[in-house]
């Protein structure tokens, strides 16, 4: 905790843009054709927003999801972990197209993406929405825990490890306040762990932010499956996956956004969040976490 603690103070007590303000590092310069600044960051809480960095943009971000709330006092409700955390990096050249990478303690996870702001909204709605499309591939370093036991080793071939998210995202600022943005996503698993599990599970995520101040927020985030990932049916009681669920305040401090959440994903990449989340709300399976994300601009 004290590392942790020491980290944020830091990244929070350095000014590395003087002067600019953090929109500056979301959108390209403002026009009086385009709305600006749908969302203040590139992800909400887990997900991906419609949002690219400015051109010549690079954004720092770092993601920690402590344990969960109902691992009792003597855990300090999650405080002292198991706890998650994924690193990554984000820069776009001219601030439609962006590329990033990192790197997830949950599953030794490399992931990487592209992503292309197609449609943009327009102040005076000739183009109602934005359009953000998205492609995602993960890739995990684990070693296969039972290959003594079964005589086999399940990562045998190097595509086994690979997995892949695919999103259409669109979004609306309705309001200086409120915006709004829906996703259908696609995700795709070259090895699943058993014959009953579906290589491929899609479903369809809704996300809002609502500022009301200045600098502050209310953001929440649900992402939905559509179809049976396992052998149970989705939904039902021997279901053992649960839809993603996220609540969080955001906060803009400089060329910061600082975002604290509550949440029942461990994971923090889409092939975990979306069919993997195994916690729920109402036994108190939910999780404290905090985004930082720093932006440079080179």
């Amino acid at each position: 905790m004290k590392k942790i603690f020491l980290l944020i103070t830091l990244l929070a007590s350095v000014t590395f843009v003087n002067g600019q303000d953090l929109l500056s590092g979301i959108e390209p310069e403002a026009t009086e054709d385009f709305s600006i600044a749908t969302f203040k960051s590139t992800r909400l809480i887990n997900m991906h927003t419609i949002e690219t960095t400015g051109p010549r943009t690079l954004d720092f971000r770092i993601s920690h999801r402590f344990g969960a709330i109902n691992s009792g006092a003597n855990s300090m409700y999650g405080l002292d972990g198991p706890a998650s955390i994924r690193l990554g990096l984000e820069y776009s050249p001219d601030g439609r197209f962006m590329f990033g990478i990192g790197r997830s303690s949950l599953d030794k996870l490399v992931d990487g993406f592209l992503k292309y702001k197609l449609l943009r909204q327009k102040t005076d709605n000739s183009m109602p929405i934005s359009l953000t499309l998205l492609a995602c591939a993960y890739y995990t370093t684990l070693n296969d825990p039972n290959k003594e036991a079964n005589g086999y080793d399940k990562y045998e071939y190097t595509s086994s490890r690979f997995s892949y998210c695919y999103e259409l995202m669109f979004a609306r600022k309705f309001s200086p306040s409120f915006s709004f943005q829906v996703a259908p996503w696609f995700v795709h698993y070259n090895l699943v762990d058993n014959i009953t599990d579906k290589n491929d599970v899609y479903g369809l995520s809704g996300l809002f932010r609502l500022k009301f101040t200045k600098r502050a927020a209310i953001t929440v985030e649900y992402g939905y499956r559509m179809n049976d990932y396992t052998a149970a049916k989705t939904g039902s009681a021997d279901d053992p996956y649960h839809n993603t669920f996220s609540v969080g305040y955001e906060l803009e401090t400089g060329g910061h956004v600082f975002q604290i959440h509550l949440t029942n994903s461990v994971g923090m990449t889409e092939n975990q969040f979306f069919p993997h989340t195994e916690s729920e709300w109402n036994d108190a399976g939910i999780r404290l976490g905090f985004n930082i994300s720093r932006v440079f601009t080179l």
